[in-house]
């Protein structure tokens, strides 16, 4: 009975997950020969078509979103959710494929990107859950949120918000990681992560938006009333987002690190904190010592 060390990775579709994969499987093939190993990559995403990586197992052998959006007349997303249910009735697939690996080995499992599947049909954590009662306790959840889209400010809290649901709603280990970060400017990506409070990302925001709004409303334009409306639902609308920052910032549970896939340093240190997360290279290294 294999209990492997695993990564779960998620995030919006589109943030990289399956690139992230393929960078994670081709850097531990080339570490040193004290940090190198095999890392097993597979597919839980019933509506994934093209891979860079090496499958281990895919849930489109047990069942594909196309199969049930032809036999069922399902949409796309109602189909996924049917696979995915699909699969929490047929877990003995699952725990057939986990048994394959042994205690030692490292899996990373690409999952589906929408986030529905994690909080309004709480699918994944029932998987977890049940991957928990086989005995995995050395899991991981891998959050991935594109750097391209969380480089102003309302889209970084919005890019928080969906991290926390997820960390949230998983209850596993859980490690936030910026991706696409070498197709944006470093200097915004630093600007934004180097700033460790929400709430002041908002006020630099609103500062902006004051000065764009002089500029593109002149008051020869818009009337005082209109003005005024306009500052009124602006002010409300700012009390909410103030709260949410101010959340992010009371618990200071969100933090993000950056990923260049082009720079091996940037993955080496990505999946050093990942590492450290499940403790994987602990009882390796004392056995490495032992064979000196």
């Amino acid at each position: 009975m294999g209990r492997c060390f695993i990564q779960l990775v998620s995030g919006p579709a589109g943030s990289g997950k399956s690139t992230y994969c393929t960078a994670i499987q081709q850097h531990c093939a080339t570490l040193g020969k004290m940090r190198r190993r095999t890392v097993h990559v597979a597919n839980l995403d019933p509506a994934a078509e093209n891979f860079g990586y090496d499958l281990a197992f895919d849930i489109r052998d047990l069942i594909t979103v196309e199969d049930v959006m032809e036999e069922l007349g399902l949409g796309p997303n109602g189909a996924l959710i049917y696979c995915m249910e699909y699969l929490l009735q047929n877990m003995d697939w699952l725990e057939d494929e986990l048994d394959k690996f042994d205690d030692d080995e490292y899996l990373v499992l690409d999952c589906p990107g929408q986030i529905e599947l994690y909080t309004h049909a709480p699918i994944i954590k029932r998987m977890i859950d049940q991957m928990t009662q086989w005995g995995h306790h050395r899991m991981a959840s891998v959050f991935l949120v594109d750097a391209t889209f969380v480089c102003d400010a309302p889209k970084f809290i919005s890019g928080s918000l969906l991290s926390l649901s997820a960390m949230i709603a998983l209850e596993l280990p859980h490690v936030n990681v910026l991706s696409k970060v070498d197709l944006v400017d470093d200097a915004e990506v630093e600007k934004i992560l180097d700033c460790e409070s929400a709430s002041v990302l908002w006020q630099r925001e609103e500062y902006n938006m004051a000065k764009d709004q002089k500029i593109t409303l002149p008051s020869d334009i818009i009337s005082k009333e209109d003005r005024q409306r306009i500052a009124l639902r602006r002010s409300k609308q700012n009390r909410l987002t103030e709260a949410i920052c101010s959340l992010l910032d009371d618990y200071s549970m969100v933090s993000f690190i950056p990923l260049n896939i082009t720079d091996e340093e940037s993955i080496d240190h990505v999946l050093a904190h990942i590492d450290h997360t499940i403790q994987y290279g602990e009882d390796l290294e004392v056995r490495g010592a032992d064979e000196n």
